[in-house]
């Protein structure tokens, strides 16, 4: 689970000043007195007469105290001590996180306030309670509605922790499945948003809750997918349609050059939909075949090691980066040959045809396809050369020369 830096450690004036008072949060130096302070500020940033200012006043509303921010963030980073998140919870303090997120207009306050809440619910009971106060997962969903990417980051940090905790996991799911505006909200992010780290968070909670619930994924395969015929076709900004597959399209181009376990959690959504038949209709078109099969020619190019001994010692140590490359890598060609495999399975004659017309299918990327789908989807690939076979005799024959073991295996059939 995402947690913040670990904060730098109390000087020693605080440090003595706060063994002397006696009122250290459990085993940390911590001070009780301290954090009660900075909470109380937080309660009257948003106490009523606070909150019913002018419009006058709208816009310093939306700054944040520099001494405030400071000492709320040193509770941000504290916050991932289960003394200080324990303690915290005691103090009742998602409450005052609830107001503030419900009255405070300032983007910096609200995503502090949102990170806190991710941190404490990396621990268990706290994750249960929080998850079990409706009041605060209604405004915490509301949170995904905002215009604020660091705001948006933690809020998909906080709700990938919570759905990865099976005991309240299913408390999310209904929770999101009853807020269809969330599926607009994140199909958006995904299509518009250049911020790699935030599109990562995002794919991953799209990924968990597809692995989670086929039901919410069959809907949100659904939304946006046919439009009334009697509907006018021009459509506002704020009318915009939204389909699944477009937006983790958009989203994992975004990501596929900077962060390779992100664009494995895309990569993965996109298998995922291709276990459900709305899924395969949603997703089966040439372009993305041709993307595909270049994402396997581009991992067989990654992983051929450098021929020239003299870089030995240069690669040595960069043993641990590329192993752990290699491992996303790894990750990345299964998923993408079990994505392909599946695609492969509903092809018609039709549209194998027109991949060949339009160069999304030819012999050099169905020779990747076959190389690297052999042996483990051997049928997949044996189905494939039979409408091969019907639409271009010629390059069935010659892929099978190139695999003699599907040329054998061929022969047989037809002796049998």
């Amino acid at each position: 689970m995402d947690r913040n830096p670990s904060p730098p450690p109390p000087s020693r004036d605080q440090d003595e000043e706060v063994v002397a008072g006696g009122d250290c949060i459990g085993s940390t130096v911590y001070s009780k007195h301290w954090l009660f302070g900075v909470l109380s500020g937080l309660i009257q940033i948003v106490s009523p007469e606070n909150t019913k200012s002018s419009s006058d006043d709208e816009e310093q509303q939306m700054e944040l105290d520099e001494e405030m921010e400071n000492e709320i963030c040193r509770v941000w980073d504290m916050s991932m001590d289960e003394d200080v998140a324990l303690f915290l919870q005691e103090f009742n303090a998602p409450d005052i996180f609830l107001g503030v997120l419900a009255k405070s207009k300032c983007p910096r306050l609200r995503e502090i306030c949102v990170g806190i809440l991710g941190n404490m619910a990396c621990f268990q009971e706290i994750c249960v309670s929080i998850s079990s106060d409706k009041n605060l997962g209604q405004v915490l969903l509301h949170c995904l509605y905002d215009s604020d990417p660091p705001t948006l980051l933690e809020t998909s940090r906080l709700l990938l922790t919570c759905i990865s905790q099976t005991e309240v996991a299913n408390v999310w799911v209904e929770r999101i499945r009853e807020h269809p505006a969330i599926y607009d909200s994140i199909c958006f992010i995904m299509s518009s948003s250049t911020n790699v780290d935030l599109l990562v968070k995002v794919g991953e909670v799209v990924d968990k809750l597809f692995d989670l619930d086929e039901k919410l994924m069959l809907e949100w395969i659904g939304n946006g997918a046919v439009q009334p015929l009697d509907q006018p076709q021009e459509e506002s900004e704020e009318q915009q349609v939204f389909r699944i597959v477009p937006c983790v399209l958009e989203a994992a181009k975004q990501v596929r050059s900077e962060n390779l376990e992100g664009l494995d959690a895309y990569m993965h959504i996109l298998q995922l939909l291709t276990t459900v038949d709305d899924g395969i209709q949603a997703i089966v078109d040439l372009p993305l075949i041709d993307s595909l099969i270049r994402v396997l020619q581009n991992v067989e190019q990654c992983q051929k090691k450098p021929e020239n001994s003299a870089e030995s010692n240069a690669e040595e140590t960069k043993k641990s980066d590329l192993t752990q490359d290699d491992f996303h890598l790894k990750i990345l060609k299964d998923i993408s040959c079990e994505f392909l495999s599946n695609i492969f399975q509903v092809l018609t004659k039709d549209i194998v045809a027109k991949g060949l017309k339009e160069g999304q299918l030819n012999k050099q990327k169905c020779c990747c396809a076959f190389h690297n789908l052999l042996p483990f989807y051997s049928p997949v690939v044996e189905d494939f050369l039979k409408i091969l076979h019907e639409v271009d005799k010629t390059l069935a024959r010659n892929l099978e020369e190139s695999f003699p073991s599907l040329k054998r295996r061929e022969e047989m059939t037809r002796g049998t």
